[in-house]
């Protein structure tokens, strides 16, 4: 086969155009820190690379909807902790009601502070967080108690988020077991015996330990549900870290070796010049001279 001076020149002109592009893309490398900028790159790295970015979005989600539980989960806790008290109060003002030392007028006093708790019971019952009823169910633009005549209109409903692949936890107390209409009923036939002098008050102890028994109940299984979360938060944790690092071996560029790469690339597009410049040097006018 003949040899022509263009097929050389063509020749080199191709090599040092597919040198310029080896240094743009160790440079591009260099300059966004991965290994490839569009799929046709590697599709093989392309494709793994949505796979771990659609785990480590999802596990991202997930730890958002547990921002989400623990949001629910706190209010309701710090909630029952003031009902607690509440109860626990209207207990103690019982205990010194029915001991047969008080006069009609203390125990007209007493009957105030009841109705006073009774009030904030109800303030509890109509927590919002975030603008919602946390103690109704699903319903949450609608508050459980009425404020003024003291009725229950609470949703039974849950209120579940999905925490993990398959997992909906419930955020919300359930809570008829502890703001029910025999509460608020209780806490108004205590007070207006106080105010009558009725000698059977001792029977309102019992009651109101049973109430202060299902507050507490309650706490426990949301303790239980809290405890749950917490320990699904931490494998939710060490999953975005394992997804990080997947993705990362993934994409990420090896950047000294890179480096390594562009400059000895630079090298050889150095060296290819030079012979480029020998090759092109030579004509028929430097021999007709």
């Amino acid at each position: 086969m003949r040899v022509t001076q263009s097929m050389l020149s063509n020749n080199m002109l191709r090599n040092l155009s597919q040198s310029y592009g080896q240094m743009g893309k160790y440079q591009e490398q260099l300059t966004t820190g991965k290994k490839i900028t569009k799929p046709s790159d590697d599709p093989v790295v392309s494709m793994k690379g949505i796979n771990y970015r659609s785990q480590l979005t999802e596990v991202q989600q997930y730890k958002r909807n547990i921002g989400e539980v623990h949001n629910w989960m706190d209010s309701s806790d710090s909630s029952l902790d003031k009902a607690t008290q509440a109860m626990q109060r209207v207990r103690e003002l019982t205990v010194q009601a029915s001991n047969g030392t008080y006069d009609t007028e203390q125990k007209a006093n007493i009957a105030k502070e009841v109705r006073q708790l009774k009030e904030h019971m109800a303030d509890i019952a109509n927590t919002k967080v975030n603008d919602k009823y946390i103690f109704n169910g699903a319903n949450t633009t609608e508050e459980p108690v009425d404020a003024e005549s003291f009725t229950i209109n609470s949703s039974m409903s849950k209120v579940e988020i999905g925490v993990s692949e398959g997992v909906r936890i419930q955020a919300n107390v359930n809570p008829q077991p502890v703001f029910d209409q025999g509460l608020f009923n209780d806490l108004e036939a205590f007070a207006a015996d106080l105010e009558t002098g009725t000698n059977k008050l001792g029977g309102y102890i019992a009651v109101f330990d049973n109430k202060i028994n299902q507050i507490v109940n309650e706490r426990a299984d949301l303790g239980a549900r809290m405890n749950r979360v917490d320990l699904i938060e931490d494998r939710l944790e060490s999953q975005e870290v394992t997804a990080s690092k997947m993705m990362s071996d993934n994409e990420d560029a090896d950047i000294e070796k890179v480096i390594t790469n562009l400059k000895t690339q630079e090298s050889i597009h150095r060296a290819a010049l030079g012979v480029g410049s020998r090759i092109i040097q030579p004509t028929l006018m430097d021999f007709l001279r």
